[in-house]
């Protein structure tokens, strides 16, 4: 009997316990990140925006079906770290859809409503025991609020990475990639960035794609430096309204006004993004002639970049590390053979492990095209190398004369000792000094500043890192894109992550350092023992559980058979 009174008292006690314990959690809310990189852990900046959100955001992910297991680890961290959001707002409200499940539905229309809404499916090679299948994939998820929507890419394209090397990258930036979604549809537009013209500056069909993608975040318009000549004061006036300004390849020199009010713009807080083509040579018409001269271009801007710090050499880096060019090499029938050559004017960049800038974190290999080195002088502007060449590369002075026929040359190991490594993307932060100081102005200028606040700008020595191809209809495809050896650069992923760095206040960018391991198997090793492999996975589990209820089991009829 007093058995029978202790065990009801354990069971009271234990409700009891259970009964508080839910109330307390329901006053109290903790969750705890027990993985090694605390990858659930959200960043302060994520839960600000969060916290901002103050109606229903729903999020749609396509990462639903029958697809490889390096796809279902995507999925699995993508929910937990939605799961993570949703914990900390519950406006925020998610599904895994699959968009052809539906058997009735018209596949290959819902397949081209994708596409046409720019969410690209991939195809995926899947390798198990020597046998492959081919699956479709949609690695994209959709955020909306209210009436404004985003896409979110959720698998990082990586040229000649594997799956799995892909999910890895792509985990490590979910976390930005869905607060930066969610701040752009839960927040109105604030900032303003100019695209400048005037002086022979990419025409905007070439630039459309960056257009697109910045106007997702900011207002994005025009400004043209030709009103200088009439009203600089009003020009600068006006140019002051804006946030950034984007100068993308001018071709024609700037006039001492023009420049004036450009560095006034600067003095007085306005960010810019320099691409500047110090040598004249254009791929275009090397392509129809054959052979073409390479000389400097002069913009009349050589010493106001020398004030902020920096010089760009009317020198043309050739890099071993070269992006393929494709050319004619005979016709075979009706259609005209193709034929892809490494052309070492065009290197291939990748950011310097040792660079932990997050403009540059873990981006894939950009493009560049008749690029020039970067000079860093000595000032107080801090520098920060964001790009540079290979440690196989070397310059060529202009005038020099440039041949398609290049492409046969082979490069020699002795022609490479300088070490390379030469800047083409620097970051430049700091107290700006005018160009203009201590000099006779061009025009009058009442607020005229010699120096001003703190301040960052971006110098790229390649015009055509922000250019894009256009399609057999004249439209233009996307930024980074090589429709000619169909090969997809990090270069759009750059050119946003330098805008959003210029233009962040809040150190959402800062989240793109965030690192994540994720342990891969060896599927080499795997498939080489894979019945020891399932025996230890899959078996091994069952007989620890066997044994165990046999020996609890036994042990409980031992003890109750007395």
């Amino acid at each position: 009997m007093s058995n029978r009174k202790e065990n009801f008292k354990k069971v009271v006690v234990t409700i009891l316990f259970l009964i508080g314990l839910n109330i307390v959690s329901h006053f109290v809310f903790k969750r705890f990140d027990l993985t090694a990189d605390k990858r659930y852990t959200l960043s302060q900046t994520s839960l600000q925006i969060v916290s901002d959100v103050k109606e229903p955001l729903y999020v749609d992910v396509f990462l639903e079906g029958d697809f490889p297991g390096e796809f279902k680890k995507l999925q699995t961290e993508t929910q937990q770290l939605l799961e993570e959001f949703k914990a900390e707002n519950q406006n925020i409200i998610f599904q895994f859809v699959n968009p052809l499940a539906d058997e009735e539905a018209d596949k290959e229309k819902t397949f081209n409503s994708f596409v046409e809404r720019g969410l690209t499916p991939v195809n995926v090679t899947v390798n198990d025991k020597g046998q492959q299948t081919q699956e479709v994939v949609f690695p994209w998820a959709v955020a909306t609020c209210g009436n404004r929507s985003v896409k979110v890419p959720l698998l990082k394209n990586m040229m000649g990475a594997s799956t799995a090397e892909k999910v890895v990258s792509s985990v490590q930036h979910l976390e930005y990639a869905f607060a930066n979604a969610f701040n752009t549809v839960s927040n109105a537009k604030q900032k303003k960035v100019a695209i400048l013209k005037g002086n022979g500056e990419l025409h905007d069909i070439f630039i459309a794609d960056f257009v697109k993608s910045v106007r997702d975040n900011y207002y994005i318009g025009t400004f043209t430096l030709d009103s200088v000549a009439k009203n600089p004061t009003e020009s600068l006036k006006y140019l002051k309204k804006y946030d950034l300004v984007v100068v993308a390849k001018p071709t024609e020199v700037f006039t001492d006004a023009e420049k004036q009010v450009v560095d006034q713009y600067v003095v007085n807080g306005g960010k810019t993004m320099w691409l500047i083509d110090q040598v004249n040579m254009e791929m275009d018409s090397l392509m129809q002639t054959g052979e073409n001269l390479a000389f400097p271009r002069d913009l009349n801007l050589n010493d106001m970049f020398f004030k902020y710090g920096i010089r760009i050499k009317p020198d043309l880096i050739k890099d071993v590390m070269a992006t393929p060019i494709a050319l004619a090499t005979g016709e075979q029938g009706s259609a005209t053979q193709y034929t892809q050559y490494p052309w070492m004017f065009s290197p291939m960049i990748y950011p310097d492990e040792n660079t932990k800038n997050p403009i540059v974190s873990n981006l894939d290999g950009m493009k560049f095209e008749f690029a020039s080195p970067i000079e860093l002088l000595n000032n107080s502007i801090k520098k920060t190398v964001l790009l540079q060449s290979s440690p196989y590369s070397k310059l060529i002075g202009t005038p020099s004369e440039i041949k398609l026929s290049m492409v046969e040359e082979r490069p020699e190991q002795k022609e490479f000792t300088s070490g390379g490594k030469y800047p083409v993307a620097v970051l430049l932060e700091g107290q700006f000094h005018s160009v203009f100081e201590n000099r006779v102005l061009a025009f009058k200028d009442n607020t005229f500043k010699n120096s001003g606040k703190e301040n960052k700008m971006i110098v790229i020595s390649d015009g055509n890192v922000i250019k894009n191809q256009l399609d057999k209809n004249y439209q233009p495809l996307e930024l980074g894109y090589d429709k000619w050896t169909n090969n997809l650069y990090g270069n759009k992923e750059f050119l946003l992550n330098c805008v959003n760095y210029l233009l962040d206040e809040n150190g959402l960018i800062n989240i793109r350092s965030k690192e994540v391991s994720l342990p891969i198997l060896d599927k080499e090793k795997v498939y080489a023992d894979y019945t020891l492999s399932q025996i230890i996975t899959v078996g091994l589990p069952l007989g620890i559980l066997l044994v165990f209820g046999i020996l609890f089991t036994y042990l409980r009829k031992r003890k109750y058979a007395r």
